[in-house]
């Protein structure tokens, strides 16, 4: 099992979304959250005062996903969250060890959309 956090632009999140779902991929989080990497700092006035905004607007996805679904996943990320430009965004995989599913007390890979 896996847990699959994608930082990506917010104007990619629907065509991420729908390659998500045709790979058949359905149990996520989405959340807006602000971040910097490669791109660059820009420069904005608000009522007369210069700031530089140093932080910009992305949103992560948090997916847990069982061992067949972790390529397809990727994939449907990096296919559909792709402009070539820099601030696209980044892909991290992390081992999970446990999982509950709360409604129903199931557990590991029978807690996680979909099993395979």
């Amino acid at each position: 099992m896996r847990l699959i956090k994608a930082i990506i632009r917010p104007d990619r999140l629907n065509d991420v979304l729908k390659a998500l779902y045709g790979k058949e991929v359905r149990g996520l989080t989405v959340s807006r959250v602000q971040g910097h990497g490669g791109e660059m700092e820009t420069v904005e006035t608000y009522r007369g005062t210069t700031v530089k905004m140093e932080l910009t607007e992305k949103v992560m996805l948090d997916i847990g996903v069982s061992e067949p679904f972790v390529e397809p996943t990727v994939e449907a990320i990096l296919e559909a969250g792709r402009t070539g430009d820099v601030g696209d965004g980044k892909i991290f995989v992390f081992p999970v060890e446990r999982i509950y599913r709360i409604r129903t007390g199931e557990e590991d890979k029978s807690a996680v959309t979909p099993v395979k």
